[in-house]
């Protein structure tokens, strides 16, 4: 009875009337899934924050004097490492009827890769210490992508239409507040943070997927199709095709391709930024500023897509457009060298990329039912995940001749993908 009421804080305005896609037994079992899935939902994305390869590090691995050429590769391997194997990987995931073990799987092999970095940066120094968590990095990454696939099946299953987007922004909004306090508590003095601070950090970040390992595993879960996964390699290739044949999925994909400018510009507005003021407290403010975007966006984000994915990620795309552009003028016109303003447009774009992430994984969902929602899953993350290589190559040549041009394509790609968006069809009613 309190996990029902816990539940109707989420659900008050229909109260518990909301099972339109799933059968008697599985919507009898909503209220226990969806809070035990937020709650591994928020301690993997706290994790994240706490292990974040774009801030911790690459902040770790400069401390302990690896390379540059090592630092750069952190990004580009974690976020295309956990997208491309996506296509043999969702095959694989669905010829098995019941998924949640390969999320859980999945969530413990990143905790033991986080602690290994951890235990790589107090052992090793230099680039000895950049390839192992390089090497590292690779693994989890790959777990990573087993968990994305299949947690939008187990959601498909467990969580009806119009709960997936707020479930999803919830666990966002609280684990992006979490790292705000420790943000305000650990980051607000004069003095750099030490290299034995942040491998505790990592060290935190691995308890917490294993913590949620444990929780995930307790989710009640009804079995699920699984025609057409006898053999993993051969349908993933053949998933391909869905990309000819359903017009739908492609304009989707092709939207959210157009969309990643909202990640890959985070980076060099960081980079504009430490031009500036290269201090702890640049660090700080950036760290602040990209989980109080997530905290303070994400549930609302998660309310609108189960109105309409399509339209969050349209409106998140144009507005993550708007901020590159938007620190691209600041920064040539020289109106400020503040770097709090640049932290409040650094802000604005964790915002914006707040919604394209929860409108997209929405849409997905929503797109399809049983095995054709993993197909879209795998198809999509993999095809990302290749083009995300192909975008980070090309953004890293217009950085060659200056920061200014990767922000300019960035956000004018970023423009062109919420017009491309706007046109998808709605899916979420």
């Amino acid at each position: 009875m309190k996990i029902e009421k816990l539940y109707q804080i989420v659900d008050a305005e229909h109260e518990g009337r909301t099972c339109k896609d799933l059968d008697d037994k599985a919507c009898q079992r909503v209220p226990g899934n969806f809070l035990l899935i937020c709650a591994s939902l928020i301690m993997t994305k706290l994790g994240d924050l706490l292990a974040s390869p774009k801030i911790v590090l690459s902040w770790l691995l400069g401390s302990a004097g690896a390379a540059p050429g090592i630092i750069s590769l952190l990004v580009p391997i974690r976020e295309s490492g956990s997208l491309v194997p996506q296509l043999a990987i969702g095959a694989w995931v669905r010829r098995h009827p019941k998924r949640k073990g390969f999320w859980v799987i999945g969530s413990v092999i990143q905790g033991m890769c986080v602690a290994l970095m951890a235990v790589s940066l107090w052992t090793l120094s230099g680039n000895q210490a950049g390839f192992a968590v390089l090497g590292l990095l690779v693994l989890f990454s790959l777990a990573r992508g087993m968990c994305s696939v299949s947690i939008k099946d187990v959601q498909g299953k467990t969580i009806p239409k119009g709960r997936r987007g707020r479930l999803s922004g919830l666990a966002s909004s609280v684990s992006g507040a979490l790292t705000v306090v420790i943000g305000l508590a650990f980051f607000s003095g004069d003095e750099d943070p030490t290299l034995a601070f942040y491998t505790l950090l990592l060290a935190l970040a691995a308890v917490l997927w294993l913590f949620a390992a444990v929780v995930f595993s307790l989710v009640e879960e009804e079995q699920g199709e699984t025609q057409g996964g006898n053999n993993a390699l051969k349908d993933a290739l053949k998933n391909l095709t869905l990309l000819k044949t359903d017009a739908h999925f492609r304009a989707f994909v092709i939207a959210r391709a157009l969309l990643m400018g909202s990640a890959l510009s985070a980076p060099f507005v960081l980079l504009l930024a430490q031009n500036q003021s290269a201090s702890p407290h640049t660090f700080a403010a950036f760290l602040i500023a990209s989980s109080l975007g997530t905290s303070l966006s994400a549930t609302i984000w998660g309310w609108l897509a189960d109105d309409s994915s399509r339209k969050v990620m349209f409106k998140g795309g144009l507005f993550a457009a708007l901020a590159a552009l938007a620190v691209l003028a600041v920064d040539l016109s020289q109106i400020s060298s503040n770097i709090y303003l640049y932290a409040g447009l650094y802000l604005l774009l964790s915002i914006a990329h707040a919604g394209v992430r929860i409108g997209r994984q929405t849409y997905i969902v929503d797109m399809a039912d049983g095995v054709k929602r993993t197909d879209y899953v795998s198809v999509s993350n993999s095809v990302i995940g290749l083009l995300l290589l192909v975008v980070g190559l090309i953004s890293a040549g217009f950085a060659a001749l200056s920061t200014h041009a990767a922000l300019a394509f960035l956000g004018l790609m970023g423009l062109v993908g919420s017009i491309w968006t706007y046109r998808l069809p709605e899916v979420s009613e």
